[in-house]
């Protein structure tokens, strides 16, 4: 899940479930008016797809990425990025969404997941946010996609800030699920109260050795326990859950994971190769890009409310709460409202 975010620490206590039916906007009347005369998406049901009917594997980079593609070859890109412990059946049914409406649409596995492995065995199994974004730069380059709309949620919503605020060029738009998430280690230290520490419980449990021997034992257990703390009104079956474990029984995934929490907390070293452009990150520079950001009204990971993070947006932007039991894994609890936001900050 998302991880110790400098906005959350510090806003957490605003982050309040809204209990109300349909699609909320929050943002300029103009950007709101707009996706009156958009493509709209067809009603979808969640669950109507199960898997990809094309996936592929490419080098990029330090990786040989698997990715799921679908859409004409010649459509505008969209990049969707998925989470821990999430793969990218997150969005089985967003990609047939966007691909009908003539994008091209690409759904990679992070590293530490699924079919992407790493090219050498002496490559640092490293998951700091400036890494797992190049991987994503690397992966443009190798498909030879200039620009693309960058949408995720949890590490791969964190991924689109990184891209969108080092490398706007490559970034038509993003679509981002929970806001801001760029952070750092040292603004990582700033103690919680019980509560909200009581929801990262994870991320100190992986600071431990038993910690990364628990979630190596129980890796099963331990992912469908973290579904339902995250999307505690997502009644999603055992099917759909072991589609996406599957992916977890991936060589470096436990590295990649504990790297990954440890780092933002400070217990784990990054690479120097990455230190300019985490120096870059640490100022917690504007997104400059036209944005969407999103957040389902029944998200049990902590996040920031929307208020929160406004100003971290500097370009065309809109806020989107999704109401109707939505939890953290947003793209595959409500893909009509993820695709239409895809489509819609197209056309900003």
């Amino acid at each position: 899940m998302s991880g110790a975010f400098q906005l959350d620490r510090r806003h957490f206590l605003g982050a309040a479930a809204m209990g109300v039916a349909g699609l909320t906007m929050l943002g300029p009347p103009a950007a709101q008016a707009r996706t009156a005369d958009l493509t709209i998406i067809p009603p979808t049901k969640p669950g109507t797809h199960t898997s990809f009917a094309s996936q592929k594997q490419i080098n990029a980079g330090l990786l040989n990425i698997g990715y799921a593609e679908a859409g004409p070859s010649g459509g505008t890109a969209v990049i969707l990025l998925h989470g821990w412990p999430y793969d990218i059946h997150s969005f089985v049914d967003v990609a047939p969404l966007l691909a009908s409406a003539a994008y091209r649409v690409i759904v990679p596995y992070l590293r530490g997941y699924g079919t992407t492995r790493f090219l050498s065995d002496d490559t640092m199994r490293n998951a700091q946010q400036s890494a797992v974004a190049l991987d994503i730069i690397a992966l443009m380059d190798a498909l030879k996609i200039q620009t693309a709309i960058v949408a995720g949620f949890d590490w791969g919503g964190r991924t689109a800030d990184v891209m969108a605020t080092l490398w706007p060029e490559r970034c038509k738009a993003i679509v981002s699920v929970s806001g801001y998430l760029v952070s750092s280690p040292a603004g990582n230290q700033a103690p919680l109260p019980p509560e909200p520490a009581f929801l990262f419980w994870y991320q100190y449990y992986f600071a431990t050795p038993v910690g990364k021997a628990g979630y190596a034992k129980y890796l099963d257990q331990f992912n469908k326990f973290i579904w339902h703390q995250a999307s505690p009104k997502w009644n999603f079956d055992d099917a759909t859950y072991d589609r996406t474990a599957a992916s977890f029984n991936n060589p470096d995934h436990v590295d990649i994971v504990m790297h990954d929490y440890r780092w933002r907390l400070g217990l784990a070293d990054g690479e120097r190769r990455y230190d300019d452009l985490e120096k870059r990150l640490a100022a917690f520079p504007p997104i400059t890009v036209p944005t969407i950001t999103m957040e389902g009204d029944a998200n049990g990971a902590i996040h920031a409310p929307s208020t929160a993070y406004r100003n971290r947006f500097a370009g065309k932007y809109e806020h989107r709460l999704i109401a109707g039991g939505v939890g953290h894994n947003l793209p595959q609890e409500a893909p009509q409202a993820f695709a239409q936001a895809v489509i819609d900050v197209d056309a900003f």
